[in-house]
């Protein structure tokens, strides 16, 4: 009898220790309180460049500062209405903002994605095409606009040069002197300028793509579309996310592009929201340019939300 109770009081003796010592593996690590004193200098900074300035033109927003004087009236929010209803110079901006992000996102996610398919193996040849395709990406906006604002000069510029040389002068054109195209024409610029950087990004996704599921693909008897609409879309739908929403941004800031080659300031048919608020601040109507800076970042918040429900690109839930 004794026996077996020392033997059943030896057994329970390593099961406590275990307990003991699993509760101590699980007791949470304490962190020391100075770690948190490290975010501190980038939230100050943050804070300070970004969260008081923001807070700032929603203040101002609601007034008629003119910038330069100490006294200001508050207006309501008749600045959101002046600019919705009374201010066609804004909503023409909108209307030009909207049509070239519709147009840029399209196409350079189109021929991003193109360029990733064919230049996505690791071979010698492609990583130089890849070079040269993200070239433009590194050059100054400003760079980027004069050089095409050579190309489109329709008196020696390089596009008409061109088409005369191969014997197509009936295509030759005034480009950006056309105001029902010169909006186009700006938007093939900013589609060279940035399709290489959203390149790289598409690449990245195609090749984390297990090349097994190709190969099983294959033996199934799926064509190249199949794979592509089963295999390839859903792999690169995270990819897409991003080139869209860093495309949409671009396109809706492209301020230094369209200065650039438009002039300052840029005719109607190139205006845009960030060009507008431009000169409106320079206008000195600090409250109305403020109000429409709100509406500027609330559109952008906006459109790429809406792109992502829309696309599907963002789990149900989040």
């Amino acid at each position: 009898m004794s026996t077996h109770t020392g033997t059943a009081a030896k057994r329970k003796a390593p099961d406590s220790t275990t307990e003991a010592a699993s509760k101590k593996r699980r007791s949470p690590t304490r962190v020391n309180p100075a770690l948190y004193l490290f975010p501190l200098p980038a939230v100050a900074i943050i804070a300070f460049f970004l969260v008081m300035p923001t807070l700032q033109a929603f203040q101002y927003a609601v007034t008629d500062w003119n910038g330069f004087s100490a006294a200001f009236n508050y207006v309501g929010v008749d600045n959101f209405v002046r600019a919705f209803t009374k201010d066609s110079l804004f909503t023409n901006a909108l209307t030009n903002n909207l049509k070239f992000v519709l147009l840029v996102v399209i196409a350079q996610t189109v021929f991003s994605l193109l360029l990733a398919l064919l230049l996505v193996k690791n071979s010698r040849g492609n990583v130089v095409l890849r070079a040269l395709f993200f070239f433009p990406t590194i050059l100054s906006s400003v760079s980027v606009a004069f050089i095409w604002k050579f190309i489109y000069d329709p008196n020696f510029g390089l596009a008409n040069s061109a088409l005369g040389a191969i014997g197509l002068e009936g295509l030759q054109g005034s480009y950006l002197g056309n105001n029902s195209q010169a909006l186009y024409w700006v938007a093939v610029t900013q589609v060279w300028f940035h399709a290489g950087q959203m390149m790289v990004v598409y690449i990245a996704g195609l090749q984390a793509i297990p090349r097994e599921l190709y190969e099983a693909a294959e033996m199934d008897g799926a064509n190249k579309w199949q794979q592509f609409k089963s295999i390839t879309w859903p792999f690169v739908a995270p990819a897409t996310s991003i080139v869209v929403a860093y495309t949409t941004v671009q396109s809706f800031k492209a301020f230094d592009l369209i200065l650039g080659i438009a002039g300052n300031p840029p005719k109607g048919s190139l205006d845009i929201l960030s060009t507008r608020i431009y000169s409106t601040f320079a206008n000195s109507e600090f409250g109305y340019a403020a109000a429409q800076s709100i509406i500027f970042m609330g559109m952008i918040a906006l459109v790429t939300w809406l792109q992502r429900r829309l696309l599907r690109l963002t789990p149900k839930g989040e």
